[in-house]
């Protein structure tokens, strides 16, 4: 038991109320007249449950406490996982008749696809979606979802135990018996991005290209930035799509790894957020998707060194920009049909 009077507690929640409030005049002032008033109608909802598999968790986490400091007294949950578990945990919600994601990210636009056939999104069109990069603004002309991730996914190699002069400069490449047992790779079954990267390479190259890559052992995660771990650790020498950002970021903290953009190109995963129908605080995830699209938002992603959305921020540093390289990307529709068929060709293949 506390030794205040009810007069100190009476000062001390007044002192914190209006403090409250005058964070909230501030921060209100300082927005455009759309951002403004959904504001207001989310400060009554006061938070927001955000299921996210496109960032890592650091930068997902960043992102929470930018929309945390861009709207004082609604608070942003961040729910991280792989895109593939933050489905599988959607999924459970519905069969539970339970709401409690707003917002929902992931890397595999298949997933988008399902949902709105399935009439689970709300539809929504953030007016900050006017700023974003012109090509991947529209992502859904009905607007039920909208691009918030540009993630471009590739290979590395560790320079301690790979020179540069050797290390693969294909997808092709790491199939050279010489690679057997010194790659590491995410799975299909947890990671969008690698169920998306198992589409396109089969697109490319048939089923055969993953046989040909179970020959040489690859190490199997689940995440598409495990690879990242394991180079760091000297487990493995080679990773193949990993994330820019993760790896970036990874260097710049003194890990001995290097970017490699494979001649056919890379992996660009241009992937959307979504409302969902029975959104339990609508206002604010209405809030939260204005926000993935403005200034904030990108700003923050950059300073762990991903892809920003919009042209009015600049790209990371150590990365290629964009007009220099080659994006490889499977359709909306492609996605949604082919990512299931990969992973179960994926567990009779690897046996994992």
């Amino acid at each position: 038991m506390s030794g205040f009077t009810k007069r100190q507690i009476l000062t001390l929640t007044t002192g914190i109320a209006l403090g409250g409030g005058a964070a909230f005049r501030a921060a209100a002032q300082d927005l455009p007249a759309h951002e403004r008033q959904l504001y207001e109608a989310a400060r009554r909802e006061g938070e927001i449950t955000w299921y996210s598999g496109q960032y890592n968790a650091e930068t997902s986490e960043a992102i929470g406490r930018a929309f945390n400091e861009r709207y004082p007294g609604v608070r942003c949950n961040v729910v991280r996982s792989t895109s593939q578990v933050a489905f599988q945990r959607l999924s459970q919600d519905a069969r539970a008749n339970v709401a409690q994601c707003d917002v929902f990210s992931s890397t595999n636009s298949g997933h988008f696809v399902q949902l709105k056939r399935e009439g689970r999104l709300m539809q929504f069109k953030p007016q900050n979606t006017d700023g974003i990069l012109p090509a991947i603004q529209n992502a859904d002309p009905d607007n039920y979802f909208h691009t918030s991730f540009l993630g471009l996914f590739l290979m590395t190699h560790n320079t301690r135990m790979v020179s540069e002069a050797d290390a693969p400069k294909s997808w092709q490449d790491a199939l050279d018996s010489k690679w057997k047992d010194k790659l590491a790779v995410g799975h299909p079954g947890f990671s969008g991005a690698i169920g998306v990267w198992a589409v396109q390479m089969r697109k490319m190259y048939g089923w055969d290209y993953f046989t040909k890559l179970e020959r040489n052992n690859p190490q199997i995660g689940r995440s598409s930035q495990d690879p990242v771990t394991t180079l760091n650790a000297g487990e493995r020498s080679v990773g193949l799509c990993v994330p820019v950002g993760t790896t970036q970021l990874a260097i710049s903290r003194g890990n001995p790894l290097k970017l490699i953009y494979p001649t056919e190109g890379v992996l660009a995963a241009i992937s959307p957020s979504a409302i969902l129908a029975n959104a339990p605080h609508p206002n604010a995830a209405k809030l939260f998707m204005e926000f993935q699209h403005g200034q904030a938002m990108s700003q923050t992603v950059r300073q762990t060194f991903n892809e920003p959305l919009r042209p009015d921020v600049p790209p990371p540093e150590g990365g290629r920009p964009l007009a220099d390289v080659t994006l490889l990307a499977p359709s909306l529709e492609e996605q949604e049909k082919g990512v299931p068929e990969v992973r179960e060709a994926w567990r009779d293949t690897f046996g994992v």
